[in-house]
C-alpha cells in the first residue's frame, strides 16, 4: 500500500504531498491495548507541545506532569520477550525527560528537556506503533542555534514549539506515522 509523504516547506505556506513508499511497520507487534495506551502518551505529549507554542512554562510543568500520568499506565505486562526488556529501556527514557522538564524553570531550559522526550517518544512510536492513530515527525532546522530539533504532531499543520509564536510555522514534515 502506498502511503503520502507530507512535505511541507519551511514556512509552512504551502504542503507539497509526494509520494513514497509506505510507511514502515512497528519494530515489534504487540498488543493493540498497549498501542492505544502508547496513544494516550501521545495525545498528553501534543498537549504539552501545545503549552511549549504558547510559551507558557507554568502550563507545561502540568502538561508534562499529565504525559508521566499517562506514561504511568502503559500497562507492560502486555508486551513479553525483547519487546518487554526494550520498553524498559524506553520507560526509563521517557521517565527522564519529563522528569528533567518538570525540574526546570525557564522556557528555554525546558524547550530543551522536550527535545529529548520528543526523540525519544519518536523512537518508542516506531518500535510499539500507535495503534491506528498518525504523528507527524516534524523538524526545525533553526532551533537550538541553527543544530535543529524534531518534535511530533497530531496534524501536519507546523506549530512549532521550539519558537512558540516568534516563528509558528517554521519547519517541516519529515515523516508521518501510525
Amino acid at each position: 500500500m502506498e502511503q503520502k509523504k507530507w512535505k511541507n516547506n519551511l514556512w509552512n505556506k504551502t504542503a507539497v504531498v509526494e509520494e513514497a513508499s509506505a510507511v514502515a511497520a512497528p519494530q515489534f507487534v504487540v498488543d493493540e491495548q498497549f498501542q492505544k495506551q502508547l496513544g494516550a502518551v501521545f495525545a498528553s505529549y501534543v498537549s504539552l507541545k501545545e503549552a511549549f507554542v504558547a510559551t507558557d512554562a507554568v502550563k507545561v510543568k502540568v502538561e508534562a506532569e499529565k504525559v508521566g500520568q499517562a506514561l504511568k499506565k502503559v500497562d507492560m505486562t502486555l508486551i513479553t520477550d525483547a519487546a518487554h526488556n526494550d520498553w524498559m529501556t524506553y520507560q526509563q527514557n521517557l521517565t527522564k525527560a519529563i522528569q528533567d522538564i518538570q525540574s526546570q524553570s525557564e522556557i528555554e531550559a525546558q524547550r530543551s528537556a522536550f527535545k529529548n522526550l520528543s526523540d525519544e517518544l519518536y523512537k518508542t512510536i516506531k518500535a510499539y506503533g500507535l495503534g491506528g492513530a498518525t504523528a507527524y515527525y516534524e523538524f526545525c532546522p533553526m532551533a537550538f542555534n541553527n543544530s535543529g530539533a524534531y518534535w511530533l504532531s497530531d496534524n501536519a499543520t507546523i506549530r512549532n514549539p521550539y519558537f512558540g509564536d516568534k516563528m509558528l510555522s517554521c519547519g517541516s514534515v519529515e515523516e508521518k506515522l501510525n
